[in-house]
C-alpha cells in the first residue's frame, strides 16, 4: 500500500477507513430527503464507526456536499475524517432555469448546471467551490469523476496531470479516478500515477469484470481500490430481491433478477442474507482498501456496518462456485 494511503489511515482496521459512507443519497438521489434525515444518516454512519466520507458536486448539484459540510460544522472533528470529493463536472448558474428539476436523477431544482471541464483551472475552481460547500479548508482525496462519460482522452491528458500537480503541491494527499468502466479505469492507471480507483459496480458478488485486468494491474502498481456500488444499484441490498429492483440505475432484466435470487438462496442456506454476503465479498480482494456504502436513513447506515461485522460461513463461497454463481478463482479462502 502506498505511503499516501497509509498516512490517511487505510490499512488500519480500527481507523474506520475500510468501510466508508457514500453521500450520493444526501443529494436527493431519486427522491427528496429532509435535512434532519440527512444529518441523522451521517451521524448514524459515524456512530457505527465510519470515518471515511465521499461526496461530489454532481450529487444534487452541490446539495450532498452542503449537507455533509453542515454535519461536520455541527461539531465533528475534521481531523478524524478522511474526506473525498470529485472534479470534472463544474457547476455554473443555469441561465435558462424555469423551475424544472435536475435531469440527472436528483430531486433538486436545476438552478445550476454541470459542465465538463478537466482543465487545471476547472479542477481548481471545482475544488474551491467544494471546499466552500463542505466548510473545510482541505480535501484528503480528489477523484476525477466519470471521465469516460464525457471525454476520456481529455480527462487523462488534462485532468489527471492536474491532479498529480495538486498532490505534488501538497493540496491533496491522494488522487484517483472514479468510474463505472473497467476499461476506462485500466487506461487511467496505465497512463497516470494514481493512488486510488473508485470503481462502481464492477467487482460485486453479482459480477466481477474488474478481476480480469484492472485488479491485477492495481496490485502491480500499488493502486488501491475504493469499491462502491457493491449492491449493484440496490439489486443486492435486500434479503429478498423485489420485482422492481434496479440494476445499473435501471429496472433489472429478468435474467439478472434470477441470478440475484439464486445468490440470495445460497446465502440463506449458510445462515446469512444477500446484502451481508455482498458486503463481505466486496471487501476481500487485496487491492481493495475501502468499501463505500450509501444510505438514506440512520437505520440503513447502521445496518451496513452491522453487515460488515457479521460473521459469514466461509463455505458459502465454495458453494457459490459449485452452483456456477462465482468463478472458482475468486472464491474467498
Amino acid at each position: 500500500m502506498r505511503e499516501s494511503l497509509i498516512g490517511l489511515g487505510f490499512g488500519d482496521p480500527d481507523s474506520g477507513r475500510n468501510l466508508g459512507f457514500g453521500a450520493a443519497a444526501l443529494g436527493n438521489l431519486y427522491r427528496p430527503m429532509d435535512d434532519a434525515v440527512a444529518q441523522a444518516t451521517l451521524q448514524g454512519a459515524y456512530d457505527s464507526g465510519a470515518r471515511y466520507f465521499d461526496t461530489a458536486p454532481h450529487y444534487g448539484l452541490g446539495l450532498s456536499e452542503s449537507r455533509l459540510g453542515a454535519w461536520i460544522g455541527g461539531g465533528v472533528i475534521r481531523e478524524d475524517l478522511v474526506l473525498s470529493s470529485k472534479v470534472g463536472r463544474v457547476l455554473e448558474p443555469n441561465a435558462g432555469f424555469a423551475g424544472e428539476l435536475d435531469g440527472e436523477g436528483f430531486a433538486v431544482p436545476a438552478t445550476t448546471r454541470r459542465r465538463w471541464d478537466p482543465s487545471e483551472a476547472g479542477i481548481r475552481a471545482s475544488i474551491e467551490s467544494s471546499l466552500k460547500r463542505l466548510g473545510t479548508d482541505y480535501l484528503d482525496i480528489v477523484f476525477l469523476h466519470d471521465p469516460d462519460a464525457y471525454d476520456l482522452e481529455s480527462g487523462i491528458a488534462q485532468g489527471l496531470p492536474a491532479l498529480e500537480k495538486l498532490r505534488a503541491e501538497g493540496l491533496v494527499q491522494a488522487i484517483g479516478v472514479g468510474t463505472n468502466s473497467t476499461d476506462a479505469a485500466v487506461e487511467c492507471v496505465r497512463r497516470a500515477d494514481l493512488d486510488l480507483v473508485m470503481l462502481a459496480g464492477r467487482y460485486t458478488l453479482l459480477e466481477q469484470p474488474a478481476a480480469a485486468e484492472l485488479l491485477p494491474l492495481c496490485m502491480e502498481r500499488s493502486v488501491g481500490i475504493v469499491n462502491v456500488g457493491v449492491y449493484n444499484s440496490g439489486l443486492l441490498a435486500s434479503p429478498v430481491v423485489p420485482e422492481n429492483a434496479n440494476y445499473n440505475y435501471e429496472p433489472a432484466p429478468a435474467h439478472i433478477l434470477d441470478r440475484a435470487r439464486a445468490l440470495a438462496a445460497v446465502a440463506a442456506e449458510f445462515g446469512t442474507d444477500l446484502p451481508t454476503a455482498a458486503v463481505h465479498f466486496a471487501m476481500q480482494h487485496p487491492s481493495i482498501v475501502s468499501v463505500m456504502l450509501g444510505a438514506s436513513t440512520s437505520e440503513q447506515a447502521r445496518a451496513n456496518v452491522a453487515r460488515a461485522h457479521s460473521p459469514v460461513d466461509e463455505g458459502l463461497w465454495d458453494a457459490l462456485v459449485k452452483r456456477g454463481l462465482l468463478d472458482g478463482a475468486l472464491a474467498i479462502r
